[in-house]
């Protein structure tokens, strides 16, 4: 089982410190989330939660991934990151294969573009992007950006993106790997039939284990289970040795730490955050990894 920090909302000016110490504990991998912009007020329901309301506020951090992403593999050698979870139908496609290709490029591959339609209808209003249409929009998106990756020339003629010959370098002639999250019915046939990988929102031991089982039957469905897929979660439950091993059971690859966010509050030291992670390494890693 591999381990994941999830480092959404911190202070921006601790995160390079905190890769650096996930890295030197025992950590895969470091998980940040984004949004352009929180509009204020948020018209748009929250959907994993019984009244509405986001865990987060409008005031929270949402750092640019592709930024982060480049200096925190400036500083390790073998931490990966992944964006959990970058709302990719809001975005124009070769401004993201452009900076995930790049990324890719300077991290030495451990960039993971981890995608989702989003649920923010506000900020696709402010993108000028149709919120109604994002799944079939980031379906097509995710064809054209690995063509692009690919390098050479390229065209595309789609439903939503009609992109004459073109080249775009440097392009970094693998296809970055794309980890579809959510746990709806067109999230999980995404992540099994397009994508590398899958992310969730959180669920409790006992909804993963049939999340994983329907997953492992599309994939089979679409001819892909012998395809290399790695399927990273999170628990709503406290953190449990034995949760975690009945997950790896299950086929999962990778459990994300809850942000310090959640165990800390909104502010906390670095130290603090250090000690947070010493312990979880502690308690976990090293007694699973």
């Amino acid at each position: 089982m591999k381990f994941w920090q999830n480092v959404s909302w911190i202070e921006t000016d601790q995160l390079i410190e905190v890769a650096k110490f996930a890295e030197h504990v025992g950590f895969e991998g470091v998980m940040d989330g984004d949004h352009v912009a929180f509009p204020e007020p948020l018209r748009s329901p929250y959907p994993y939660t019984p009244d509405g309301k986001p865990p987060m506020n409008s005031n929270w951090n949402y750092p640019d991934n592709f930024a982060c992403a480049s200096a925190i593999c400036a500083v390790t050698t073998k931490l990966r990151y992944a964006t959990d979870i970058f709302v990719l139908p809001a975005r124009n496609p070769l401004m993201v294969a452009k900076a995930a290709g790049t990324v890719a490029i300077l991290g030495n591959h451990r960039f993971i573009l981890g995608i989702a339609a989003g649920w923010m209808k506000d900020e696709f209003d402010l993108s000028g992007v149709d919120f109604a249409t994002r799944g079939k929009r980031m379906d097509e998106m995710i064809e054209l950006m690995r063509k692009l990756w690919m390098g050479g020339p390229v065209e595309h003629h789609g439903t939503f993106f009609d992109i004459p010959s073109l080249n775009m370098e440097p392009s970094p002639r693998r296809l970055v790997p794309i980890y579809a999250g959510g746990a709806s019915k067109p999230a999980l046939r995404r992540a099994a039939t397009l994508c590398d990988g899958w992310l969730n929102a959180g669920n409790t031991p006992d909804e993963l284990l049939g999340l994983m089982a329907e997953l492992r039957r599309m994939r089979k469905e679409a001819g892909r289970e012998h395809l290399p897929f790695e399927s990273i979660v999170a628990l709503t439950t406290p953190p449990s040795l034995d949760d975690f091993k009945r997950a790896e059971d299950a086929g999962v690859d990778g459990i994300l730490a809850y942000p310090p966010t959640f165990t800390l509050g909104h502010t906390s030291t670095l130290d603090q955050k250090k000690q947070v992670m010493e312990q979880y390494a502690e308690n976990f890693i090293r007694k699973m990894g």
